[in-house]
């Protein structure tokens, strides 16, 4: 009798759900490249099948031998619900991403088995040792994987709507250490590199008319000379793209230029702060040098490169001024679209670390606490109280995204450059209006999911 094949169930994990929400948060919606690189280091003798939380439920009676679940820290919850749904029926659960590196410990409480560390470096060896008997409680890599030579499988995706952005990913990690960023405390510090012709594949098979590409890319431009080879691959394939970059790019007339020549229209870039002091706290005083901010958006302006500008508050010397004085830098400044965030402090990082040693972090571990909800300060900030921070950030979304906010940027030459660029700015604008406390208070996992926690024996 023919063996039946092993089954592979991939499943990519939601934030979080309301009780009785029938739809998810829109921009929120983009394909999950975790879940396809799992997919195509996947061997062709498995079965697998994949299931988007945030797009489909869930059937977790059809029959599986394994299932592989990336986690980070907001969607922990929820993959932890997952996991015990089928490991109560008996099917056995391998968890990984960027908590499993943070948090392995937590994770291991909930899976059978966990990977800390690149999949391109443990998961053919996971997925191995569970076809042919008992998988390991860890698997630790020894090492990053030199380039990331295989591409995503992006054939799980079909027949799911998720919105008409062509997600790349030339690069991972940043060579950078802000205090506050979970990706650095994951890669130490470190980048390594997709092979520019598989790249080229990537874009040829997804190049559509009128299509965007994101390059996903934790900073684009953290190894240069690396980014200016892809930049000058890309200047022939006739495509638009937007990626995130750290500002200290606007300074190198080389790549601006060969950006421009790619088909760059944007890049997210985290100004963080107009405090120096703060800065400095964070680690990233390097944002003031050459002129800072201001002469980085003009050297960006100036190449057609539009900006993405992101800014976080909470930090010590930030008070009820902050808000009001990011904002009209944003607005005066013409960014395409900002962010006013309040700081998350993520585990495994040297925030969290310091907060925690002051006595100033308001839940053990907020990602699992059953108080805390998307969009809550979960510390306690020097000058503010966390409800004041809370609000002020929305407050200060509500007016950048404000009409008067919207149209005056859309008078700046760089937002509306032509016909195509005017309808984006005016549409994701819209959208952002839209979505100013959309998602603010949402729980984290299903509220409606009544099974408990199952820890793994």
């Amino acid at each position: 009798m023919k063996r039946r094949p092993f089954r592979l169930t991939i499943v990519h994990p939601c934030v979080g759900r309301r009780r009785g929400q029938r739809s998810y948060v829109r921009t929120w919606k983009m394909e999950p490249l975790p879940a396809a690189c799992i997919a195509a280091l996947t061997p062709p003798d498995v079965e697998k099948v994949f299931y988007d939380d945030r797009l489909e439920a869930i059937p977790f009676d059809q029959p599986t031998d394994l299932v592989a679940i990336s986690v980070e820290t907001y969607t922990a919850r929820r993959a932890y619900e997952i996991a015990s749904e089928f490991r109560q029926r008996g099917v056995k659960v391998v968890m990984g991403g960027f908590h499993a590196a943070l948090c392995a410990d937590e994770v291991s409480r909930y899976a059978d088995s966990v990977v800390v560390g690149e999949a391109e470096e443990l998961f053919p060896r996971v997925l191995d040792d569970w076809r042919h008997g008992q998988g390991e409680r860890v698997y630790r890599a020894e090492r990053r994987p030199r380039r990331l030579d295989i591409g995503p499988d992006r054939s799980i995706f079909r027949g799911k709507r998720y919105l008409p952005i062509s997600l790349i990913e030339s690069a991972r990690g940043c060579r950078f250490a802000c205090e506050f960023c979970a990706i650095t405390a994951a890669f130490k510090g470190t980048q390594n590199r997709a092979p520019i012709d598989r790249i080229l594949r990537e874009v040829r098979t997804l190049k559509r008319p009128g299509r965007l590409f994101f390059f996903i890319d934790d900073n684009i431009v953290s190894d240069l000379a690396g980014a200016k080879e892809l930049f000058r691959a890309l200047a022939g394939e006739g495509i638009r793209w937007v990626g995130q970059a750290s500002s200290n790019v606007a300074f190198d007339e080389e790549a601006l230029i060969l950006m421009a020549a790619s088909g760059c229209q944007g890049i997210l870039i985290g100004f963080e702060s107009l405090d120096g002091s703060q800065l400095r706290q964070m680690n990233k005083a390097w944002n003031l040098a050459k002129g800072g901010p201001v002469a980085a958006l003009a050297n960006l302006r100036r190449h057609n490169i539009r900006v993405y500008g992101t800014f976080i508050f909470g930090y010590d010397q930030d008070d009820e001024e902050s808000f009001g004085r990011a904002v009209r830098f944003a607005r005066d400044e013409g960014m395409f679209i900002a962010a006013f965030n309040h700081l998350t402090p993520f585990p495994g990082t040297p925030l969290y670390a310091r907060l925690e040693r002051e006595g100033r972090l308001r839940f053990p571990a907020w990602w699992l606490d059953p108080g805390y909800r998307y969009g809550m300060v979960p510390f306690i900030p020097a000058l503010l109280s966390p409800d004041e921070l809370e609000r002020r950030c929305i407050a200060a979304r509500r007016s950048f995204y404000g009409w008067p906010s919207i149209l005056s940027r859309a008078s700046q030459r760089v937002n509306r450059r032509d016909p195509w660029m005017l309808v984006n700015f005016l549409a994701i604008n819209a959208m952002h209006r839209a979505d100013v406390v959309g998602r603010n208070h949402m729980p984290l996992g299903d509220e409606s999911w009544t099974g408990k926690l199952l820890p793994a024996g």
